[in-house]
């Protein structure tokens, strides 16, 4: 049996720069492509940076044409890829979002449900679980403190997600916690946890960096040391899962 190549990007985006962080998440796609990726992981909101006061003007929707370069490099790497929005929403909503590039063209978009102290202040919670396929297995997509509820991953891994995939912020003061949760998620559903934090400050808060691997016992595997610039590489072998790290 033969399992999907994962991949985290672990990227730092620039303030509201659009042209600049597409091609930024274009090179790491085909960076994770060459080393036989079939699914990628970006941050929380790394299309513009974590940035809540512009988040209203750059807000897209899952068809904006400016998206539209991502989605053909999908379909020509085969690489299934996630990528970090502000999501236009009903009305005059704007939600923290994540847009999933599928190898066929479609387009899932997902609008984060449990939103951190504060950011209500500009976006609005979604309300609906996202299962990304991923040929015969499925991802359940997170985005950072979704994973601060157990109702979300309890439902998730009773979907039957293969992976839960977390795409966040998390500060070198949060990171302990925070690991611990993910941690613990993983070996309590027997779930391994897939990661993907900033490569540098944003918004004003500094990244911990650190993007990797639990596995489904809940044993970090590997990942980035620190902030910068990387991709993980994360496959599952019969002896288990493996990293492998690449500094960009």
């Amino acid at each position: 049996m033969t399992f999907p190549v994962l991949a985290v990007a672990q990227f730092q985006s620039l303030r509201g720069e659009l042209e600049h962080n597409l091609a930024g998440h274009m090179a790491f796609m085909r960076q994770a492509a060459e080393q036989g990726a079939e699914y990628l992981l970006f941050p929380e909101l790394s299309l513009i940076g974590y940035e809540p006061d512009i988040a209203r003007e750059c807000a897209m929707t899952a068809s904006d044409a400016r998206l539209a370069p991502i989605r053909s490099l999908a379909m020509q790497l085969k690489l299934v890829t996630t990528v970090g929005v502000a999501l236009k929403g009903v009305g005059d909503k704007v939600h923290v979002g994540a847009l999933t590039f599928s190898a066929e063209g479609e387009v899932i978009a997902y609008a984060k449900q449990y939103l951190h102290p504060g950011e209500d202040a500009v976006f609005s919670a979604g309300s609906t679980d996202c299962f990304v396929p991923l040929g015969e297995r499925t991802i359940g997509l997170c985005v950072c403190a979704d994973f601060g509820h157990p109702e979300h991953v309890k439902r998730l891994a009773a979907g039957h997600a293969w992976v839960y995939a977390a795409s966040v912020l998390i500060s070198p003061d949060g990171y302990e916690h925070d690991a611990t949760l993910l941690q613990a998620h993983a070996r309590r559903h027997g779930l391994p946890v897939l990661m993907a934090n900033h490569g540098g400050p944003t918004g004003g808060w500094a990244s911990a960096g650190r993007s990797g691997l639990w596995n489904e016992a809940g044993e970090w595997v590997g990942g980035l040391e620190g902030a910068g610039n990387g991709l993980v590489i994360a496959t599952c072998q019969p002896q288990g899962w493996q990293v492998q790290v690449i500094r960009l």
